[in-house]
């Protein structure tokens, strides 16, 4: 840890609160992120937040090319002391949320890794765009709070369970893989966090029309108190009878909740409803 003080000292670094910046310092724990993701000689990697580069210059020991993005142009200085002596890293000075991913990925030469250390306050967005936009991750391991780990990872029934957990199940499967304490970051934040692998399996579910599918889920959670029945109906042109038809075809009561399906569940009410409203 004292190193990485000396570094951002000497560069005059000063953190930004409305980054969310809790730099990695634990050199066990960087290893332990590495090895969690999977990754080999010659994978490409893209990282979000470089940071101090600590975990950067840890994923650039392994992998054949490192892309990392990060926003605070303040860190350059860091970067270039911390990064000394790789040859295989990238560094991207803006946000990838506000580019076309698609164009993006266009520059990563093919299949790549995703690693990130991810403050709060992007969470949620970043791993959304990247699920429902992303033509060629292969997999993504993201340092995430714990409470956002746990809704990554919740089953149906939950409180944790929600539209996130089905985004995330429709196009692989996640795990937590590690727990990791508050202590292990500087400065140290209020609260612990996990790392969680998302490995991605585009062909996991078939679905007939995949925005409606995306437009069910979300709508299921739009209302948590509503049934499933009533968030249809507010979010879809169709009838009340057409809706409840559906809904019994599936398989499910009438006064079911969207937070008692899966993406298996929802998948086939999605399948159902293209043809409702195809219908209408």
């Amino acid at each position: 840890m004292s190193d990485i003080k000396s570094v951002l000292q000497s560069a005059g670094f000063k953190f930004d609160k409305r980054l969310g910046q809790n730099f990695i310092t634990d050199a066990n724990l960087l290893r332990a992120i590495v090895a969690d993701s999977g990754i080999s000689e010659g994978s490409t990697v893209v990282e979000i937040g470089a940071g101090a580069g600590t975990l950067t210059r840890e994923i650039a020991r392994v992998a054949g090319r490192v892309i990392s993005y990060e926003v605070d142009e303040s860190l350059r200085t860091v970067l270039d002391i911390t990064l000394a002596g790789t040859g295989n890293v990238e560094l991207r000075f803006y946000d990838i949320l506000e580019r076309e991913l698609e164009e993006e990925e266009k520059s990563f030469g093919g299949q790549y890794y995703l690693i990130a250390n991810l403050p709060y306050y992007i969470t949620t967005p970043l791993i959304t765009a990247f699920l429902e936009n992303s033509t060629l991750l292969k997999s993504m391991t993201v340092m995430v709070q714990k409470e956002v780990a746990d809704r990554l990872c919740a089953r149906p029934g939950g409180k944790d369970y929600g539209s996130l957990t089905l985004a995330v199940d429709y196009r692989g499967g996640a795990k937590i893989v590690r727990h990791v304490s508050r202590a292990m970051f500087y400065p140290m934040p209020n609260v612990d966090s996990a790392v969680v692998r998302i490995d991605i399996d585009r062909g996991k579910y078939a679905v007939k029309d995949e925005a409606l599918f995306i437009k069910l889920c979300r709508a299921a959670f739009s209302m948590r108190r509503k049934t499933l029945l009533n968030n249809i109906l507010a979010s879809f042109d169709i009838s009340r009878e057409d809706a409840l038809d559906a809904i019994r075809q599936a398989g499910f009561a009438a006064d079911i909740r969207g937070e008692k399906l899966s993406a298996a569940d929802f998948a086939r009410l999605a399948n159902i409803l293209f043809y409702v409203i195809r219908k209408e």
